[in-house]
């Protein structure tokens, strides 16, 4: 009996001390020799916890003679941070509190930045104050290419550039004997069939802005033939929504962090997949041959996507407010933009890996603020290409995407994928009733689900989300047993 016992005594024990063992080890950490403390909260990586992290301790040594302990809480991706951060303030407000224990949300796309503005969750920035001279179109533009840099009352502020892109596999392209993909449409031709890499909108609001992307793209082209009405901004909602469905009955899973998908496309698991440019040049780089040669590529998909911000922000009743806005300050100034791009081991650079993101500040890229860039042919005020974000089309319904894609891509993805199978592998099967999206047309979303989604009852949104994917599986099996052609 004590036999079978034991391992089971044994795991709980684990259970029971690891949060203990863990949290020993976080009190070591803050009561070393570290005089003050910064929480942060962020989706970035390692590689820019550790050298924006080391960098700022430096400068607050050499600013205030004082050390500090930089609490860096990494959950996930925005979605998940926005859940943390909402649940926070409500048990804060529930008990009368100003704050919570947290001072910064560094990192992630305008959307984040704006719903924690509007709920009342963030402090004005002093630095729009204290550097008047930074906030200008020569040096951080208000906005650009149609996105906006800033906050008009200061609550958050780019600090990065960033663009949505496709990250693929040369050899694997090679391979197929396929040449390599241009634009967005191209990643929904057949022969992507099992072969691309997607991740979760519902976990990731840089996916869920790439997917935003791809349909304004085809919103716009229609607007830009027909004239700007209602019936050209459903047949565009349309046409992208085929086109997302073509992606996901190409796409070989899912993943929870899009971080997996240029690994899994330099593995030659994928051919390709949508990335953030970030992710597809640090991989690109990092399977670089003595040759100089890459198997890696990361595009911007030519006339397809934006200019856009990772931001920052300093949350209301912030514990520590002062060195809040300092670290706010650090990375606006030429010091903490540097950080971004520099090569590693150069002066100003990071220590042990190359960022690889863009600063946002325009008066940087010059010949002399270039010299020891890693990414000096970049130039993303100058090469964006001819894509202009129109928020007025999808903006109000970029949460409505996420639960969109998961119920009419992800809940029917085997109907979806033995749909596509037939109609453009095998050349039978109904394309009509593929790409029939009655069910989630431009007016039904903008009008009943974009309110459903943004304050209706969260029980009648898992009602209505599952019966749009049942229709969605009517349809994928009308596709199948149906009769026509390839698409």
């Amino acid at each position: 009996m004590l036999k079978r016992v034991l391992p089971v005594l044994i795991l709980l024990a684990i259970v029971v001390a690891a949060p203990l063992v863990l949290r020993r080890d976080t009190q070591m950490a803050e009561s070393g020799d570290s005089q003050d403390r910064l929480v942060i909260i962020t989706p970035h990586n390692d590689s820019i916890r550790n050298e924006f992290g080391e960098a700022f301790a430096e400068h607050w040594k050499e600013k205030t003679g004082r050390t500090i302990y930089i609490d860096w809480r990494a959950p996930g991706g925005g979605g998940d941070i926005l859940r943390i951060v909402d649940g926070s303030f409500a048990a804060a407000d529930d008990l009368g509190k100003e704050g919570t224990e947290l001072d910064i949300f560094f990192g992630g796309g305008t959307r984040d930045f704006i719903k924690q503005a509007s709920r009342g969750h963030l402090a004005k920035i002093d630095a729009f104050e204290a550097h008047p001279e930074w906030f200008s179109d020569e040096v951080l533009p208000s906005g650009f290419s149609g996105e906006k840099f800033y906050d008009d009352e200061h609550r958050w502020v780019g600090v990065c550039l960033s663009q949505f892109g496709i990250v693929y596999n040369r050899d694997v392209l090679e391979w197929m004997g396929v040449s390599s993909p241009q634009k967005w449409s191209d990643l929904g031709e057949p022969f992507y069939f099992g072969k691309l890499a997607l991740a979760d909108p519902t976990k990731s609001s840089s996916v869920t802005k790439a997917f935003e992307m791809l349909v304004q793209e085809q919103m716009q082209q229609v607007i830009r033939e027909e004239g700007d009405s209602p019936e050209a901004r459903a047949e565009g909602w349309k046409r992208g929504m085929n086109l997302l469905q073509k992606f996901a009955a190409n796409a070989r899973y899912f993943t929870d962090s899009s971080g997996k998908i240029p690994y899994d496309v330099a593995l030659g698991d994928a051919a390709a997949g949508t990335c953030i440019d970030f992710y597809g040049r640090a991989f690109e780089d990092s399977v670089r041959d003595h040759a100089g040669k890459s198997r890696v590529r990361w595009i911007s998909p030519k006339g397809g996507t934006s200019l856009n911000v990772d931001s920052i922000a300093i949350f209301r009743g912030a514990p520590h407010m002062e060195i809040a806005q300092e670290f706010v300050r650090f990375c606006l100034d030429e010091r903490g933009q540097l950080l971004w791009n520099k090569k590693p081991g150069s002066p100003g650079g990071p220590k042990a890996r190359a960022l690889r993101r863009l600063p946002v500040r325009r008066d940087l890229y010059t010949a002399k603020g270039m010299e020891d860039f890693t990414d000096a042919d970049a130039l993303p005020y100058e090469r964006t290409g001819q894509f202009v974000y129109q928020p007025e089309l999808t903006v109000d319904a970029f949460d409505t995407l996420r639960v969109i894609f998961r119920a009419m891509c992800m809940d029917p993805h085997e109907e979806l994928k033995e749909a596509w199978l037939k109609l453009a592998v095998e050349g039978s099967g109904d394309l009509s009733a593929f790409h029939d999206i009655s069910v989630i047309n431009y007016e039904r979303v903008m009008t009943e689900l974009v309110p459903l989604v943004e304050g209706g009852d969260p029980i009648e949104l898992t009602r209505t989300m599952t019966s749009i994917s049942k229709e969605f599986r009517k349809n994928y099996r009308r596709a199948t047993e149906g009769k026509g052609g390839r698409p």
